[in-house]
């Protein structure tokens, strides 16, 4: 400041000078020489007062506005440092210690029983959303048809949002296919696009004969389950009452095909079998993928169903399944058939969409989630199994951090 005040003198003085020149009878090039002089002095002075201002603006404000930012990244990667460390000590645990799904939970193959035959078996419904899917149409409409399950137990629900008649013509054509050939087969469609795969999959769940369903199975167009998929699956539902979604691993069919696909296999087989393996294991929660999961009907209906506030509805209803103390289980040896983004234009809009969608979720669940008592929770390390862990702190926040355009 002492640079400040002697900056204000020199102006002062500067400006008495001039005063004295107004008045002086010397000749005019004396007089022209003085106020170049003069000019030159009060132009120094408004360098140097700019120059402090800034030097202490940047010194007061600026420098620790940033010291703060970096500490609080630095404390947010400490924490998703951690979490890694915590992640694999829990998949070496399980590898170790053998404490695979069928071993934690109730499982035992579904029969048929001698008096009342198929009706041991659950209703099921698999629903597809489709949107323009002309090339992989046929093969995810022929995989949900070819799951093992009794027929008159199993609604293939296919949710077909296309805009092109070429391709809604090809979808009917699947479709009849297979209903000929025994399989009890809906094609649902609406005049408007509202809520995207959301509101495909909510308007899907409006329809009468859904209510007939105790469980509902959601694979996206471009996967391919197993035909014994239902059977590895359901059976955790049915004898564990707790338990709301159980979820399968993606398998990549086309990891080779580029450097890309390469390392999107790699990066999403961490993300299941260490991130996924270790919340179903240690917490009992994660987020639902999406698609190649089963979900029990009534555990959806009490969380509210879709929502189609944020891109990842997916990740939306299971915070609130969550919350609520449904448990969920994870299945690394039960794989479903994918395809990974080739091109960079899917790929960015893709992680584009995994990257804002967790971040603007938090910010709208963030009440539900204090309410909750889980940022308690995870304050004094009382990680109970009913609720969400650090995942609802360090994945969004270090997402508001590294993608501030969200």
């Amino acid at each position: 400041m002492t640079t400040f005040l002697k900056s204000l003198i020199f102006l002062q003085d500067s400006c008495l000078a001039f005063l004295s020149l107004m008045f002086h009878r010397g000749s005019s090039e004396d007089a022209a020489e003085a106020l170049k002089k003069l000019e030159t002095s009060i132009n120094g002075a408004r360098i140097s007062f700019d120059t402090t201002w800034t030097r202490e603006f940047r010194s007061l404000f600026i420098v620790p506005l940033f010291k703060c930012l970096v500490a609080f990244c630095l404390i947010i990667s400490l924490l998703v440092f951690i979490e890694g460390i915590y992640m694999n000590l829990v998949v070496l645990y399980v590898k170790v210690f053998e404490r695979k799904p069928e071993k934690v939970y109730r499982w035992e193959p579904m029969q048929e029983d001698i008096e009342l035959g198929h009706e041991t078996y659950p209703m099921v419904l698999v629903q597809i959303p489709m949107y323009n899917e002309k090339e992989v149409l046929q093969l995810s409409i022929g995989a949900a048809c070819r799951l093992i399950w009794p027929l008159d137990r199993l609604i293939v629900q296919v949710l077909d949002d296309s805009t092109d008649q070429t391709i809604k013509e090809l979808v009917n054509t699947e479709c009849a296919k297979w209903e000929s050939k025994g399989v009890n087969i809906k094609c649902e469609r609406r005049d408007n696009r509202n809520g995207y795969k959301a509101g495909a999959l909510k308007e899907g769940m409006k329809h009468n004969y859904v209510k007939l369903c105790n469980y509902v199975v959601i694979f996206d167009a471009d996967f391919q389950p197993e035909p014994d998929y239902l059977q590895h699956s359901v059976p955790f539902l049915v004898h564990n009452p707790e338990v709301a979604l159980v979820q399968a691993r993606w398998r990549f069919m086309n990891a080779n095909k580029c450097l890309m696909t390469r390392m999107q296999e790699m990066s999403l087989n961490y993300h299941f079998m260490a991130e996924q393996e270790s919340g179903s294991t240690r917490h009992a929660f994660f987020s639902f993928n999406g698609t190649a999961g089963v979900w029990r009907m009534a555990a959806m209906e009490e969380a509210g169903g879709w929502h189609d506030r944020t891109t990842v509805e997916d990740m939306d209803l299971a915070v609130r399944a969550g919350l609520l103390g449904w448990k969920f289980v994870f299945l690394n040896d039960l794989t479903v058939k994918s395809e990974l983004p080739s091109k960079f234009k899917a790929f960015r809009f893709q992680q584009h969409r995994w990257s804002c969608g967790p971040a603007n979720l938090f910010r709208k669940m963030i009440m539900e989630i204090i309410r909750n008592k889980v940022l308690f929770s995870i304050y004094l390390f009382n990680l109970d199994k009913n609720v969400p862990t650090i995942f609802f702190v360090t994945r969004p926040i270090t997402t508001l951090v590294f993608c501030s355009s969200c």
